[in-house]
């Protein structure tokens, strides 16, 4: 999904094939308000739009626009993560907290596309593995090697 922005307020920008328009809605507010345009042009038009409109109306309501982020979310791991994740914090003399937030940040300001990341991934599976013991037929080597070459 791409991220449109405009005024301090975010947006997604997605292609709605069915209908063949582009379409999005204003992120992290309590409402729903959706936007679309023919045109990623137009989009960003359209959702700028929105956001003035959303604007308008939370003031014309007496209410505050956005809804903001709190800092506090609950992550689902499994068990033996959140044990080893714990104690190797209290090796490192740090909260878990602290862990957390390194590596968000770290998620965040690493740029490898996620397909690279896949691909990555699979490399280092694929390096971490043993080496596997390979054994030649000495006369299948000297049959090739004598062998005219086409």
């Amino acid at each position: 999904m791409n991220i449109l922005k405009y005024k301090d307020y975010d947006g997604s920008a997605e292609l709605d094939m069915e209908r063949m328009v582009c379409r999005g809605k204003i992120l992290f507010i309590d409402d729903l308000v959706t936007y679309e345009a023919p045109s990623p042009a137009g989009l960003q038009k359209e959702f700028e739009s929105a956001v003035d409109d959303y604007i308008e109306t939370c003031a014309f309501l007496g209410r505050a626009p956005k809804k903001p982020h709190k800092g506090q979310f609950n992550v689902r791991i499994p068990p033996s993560l959140h044990k080893n994740a714990t104690l190797r914090a209290i090796e490192d003399d740090v909260c878990l907290n602290d862990v957390v937030v390194r590596a968000l940040e770290a998620y965040i300001h690493s740029r490898t596309p996620r397909s690279s990341a896949r691909r990555l991934s699979k490399v280092a599976k694929i390096s971490s593995l043993p080496p596997r013991e390979t054994t030649v037929d000495a006369s299948t080597v000297e049959d090739k090697a004598t062998r005219p070459q086409r």
